[in-house]
């Protein structure tokens, strides 16, 4: 184990502390930070998306900032604008950057928001720059975007178009934990809430902590270099092709996905499933991509990105019930 992989590893660990029963969420937001990509979290309220980001922001040296979208939130609101100052009786245009200059930032309930507000925030996440007045303004070097989501709460809402959702590398699905989870996560809270009221005293359930302070973002840096040497042999290359493949040629490899299917993934969901197989490889500390690899992370890479039938949506077919499907339809490399 190298000793950048034990510092990411470190983190993911402190992240685990605060955040109970939601290993796997934690696990891909690492995976977004590592393969600089951003991420649509989808879950019920209080399952601790906002929290998951929050402990990461804590945990990192970075700056966080929160923007909650709502019906009335302009562009502007999230990208700056140019403010008119005076002085000396002479004025000039000065730029004010927004929340999205920060290295961390969450995009909450992005879908309370309508079209052009949605466009502003997803132009900043592809190009990693953002042009108001004439003027191109770029992010922090380390940038990373996770928009939330509500998926029961339809009235008053602006759903993102496929091309739009098609920019974020992964979209995660929040679950509820376990009942022994939800307890641990009761104690957890009431421990906090003490020693928010003065007591100094550690939680008799709570694992001893180490403070080394925040994870320095050198160390991210030094990751992303090391995964991009993580080896991707040819047949892995193939595979996460033919897996891509599948959804824009359903009929070739069975009817029930040719029913199902209507437009596949683009030539991002392979990039993605490349970016993502080598994070999670990295973090499983092999140096090679395996078939498990790729395979832990095809359903977030094509959960977005998959267009279903109006026959799919009537039986109640999943995005995930049809990845199921291309994952038992191609072989193994």
């Amino acid at each position: 184990m190298t000793e950048t992989l034990s510092r990411i590893l470190d983190l993911k660990a402190r992240m685990e502390r605060s955040i109970i029963g939601q290993e796997a969420v934690i696990e891909r937001l690492l995976i977004g930070l590592l393969a600089n990509g951003n991420l649509l979290v989808e879950g019920l309220p209080g399952l601790a998306k906002t929290r998951a980001i929050k402990a990461l922001a804590k945990n990192l040296v970075a700056d966080f900032s929160r923007v909650q979208f709502t019906p009335d939130l302009l562009p502007s609101d999230v990208t700056g604008t140019e403010i008119y100052y005076t002085a000396d009786g002479k004025g000039e245009f000065r730029f004010e950057a927004g929340p999205i200059f920060a290295n961390i930032v969450l995009a909450d309930e992005i879908n309370r928001s309508p079209a052009k507000v949605q466009a502003a925030l997803l132009e900043a996440m592809e190009e990693r720059q953002v042009t108001v007045a004439g003027t191109t303004h770029a992010l922090p070097p380390l940038f990373m975007v996770m928009a939330t989501q509500n998926p029961v709460e339809q009235e008053g809402t602006y759903p993102l178009p496929e091309a739009q959702m098609d920019r974020f590398l992964m979209h995660v699905q929040i679950t509820y934990t376990s009942v022994e989870d939800e307890v641990r996560v009761i104690r957890l809270v009431r421990g906090e809430e003490r020693r928010a009221n003065g007591h100094d005293e550690a939680d008799a359930a709570a694992a001893p902590e180490r403070d080394d302070g925040p994870v320095p973002q050198e160390a991210v840096f030094d990751a992303r270099r090391e995964i991009a040497d993580i080896h991707v042999s040819d047949a892995i290359e193939r595979y996460m092709a033919d897996l891509v493949y599948a959804t824009r040629t359903p009929a070739a490899h069975s009817e029930d996905l040719a029913r199902w299917i209507e437009v596949g993934g683009s030539p991002r969901a392979s990039l993605a499933l490349d970016k993502c197989g080598r994070a999670h490889a990295w973090l499983n500390a092999r140096d090679f991509v395996a078939p498990e690899d790729v395979r832990a992370v095809v359903h977030d890479v094509l959960r977005h990105r998959l267009m279903l039938s109006y026959e799919a949506q009537g039986e109640g077919v999943t995005a995930d019930a049809a990845t199921d499907e291309i994952v038992r339809q191609v072989a193994l490399p």
